[in-house]
Order: structure tokens, then C-alpha cells, then sequence
């Protein structure tokens, strides 16, 4: 069965708030670099978590 559209909106809990940052920031980080490697694309990213710690990826131009 097909789902409606979800709602985005804060998640007040903050434990998983904090889990769902950590695996959003990783399937964000796996993105870049499929990005990267398929489309031959110099890729940079950049996230701060809720914390202010900084969190980057950039792909590599020697390929």
C-alpha cells in the first residue's frame, strides 16, 4: 500500500533526534560519493550537527 505524503517536522525527542541525525547524516554521506563515482563530479559537503561539530566530505579529484 502507497503512503500519503509524510509530514516533516522537528522530532522533539532528543535522543532520537540524535539518531536520526547520525543515520541521515550517513545515507547523506553515502550519496556524495555514489554522486562522485558515477557522474565523474567533484562533490563537497558539509553538516553541523545540532552540537555545532562540523562533519565534511569531499570527493577526491584523483580518480
Amino acid at each position: 500500500a502507497r503512503r500519503g505524503p509524510v509530514e516533516l517536522r522537528r522530532i522533539e525527542d532528543r535522543t532520537s533526534r540524535q539518531v536520526r541525525f547520525s543515520k541521515r547524516r550517513s545515507g547523506l554521506f553515502k550519496k556524495a560519493f555514489e554522486l562522485g563515482l558515477l557522474c565523474d563530479a567533484e562533490v563537497a559537503l558539509l553538516v553541523f550537527s545540532p552540537a555545532g561539530r562540523l562533519y565534511e566530505y569531499a570527493s577526491s579529484s584523483n580518480n
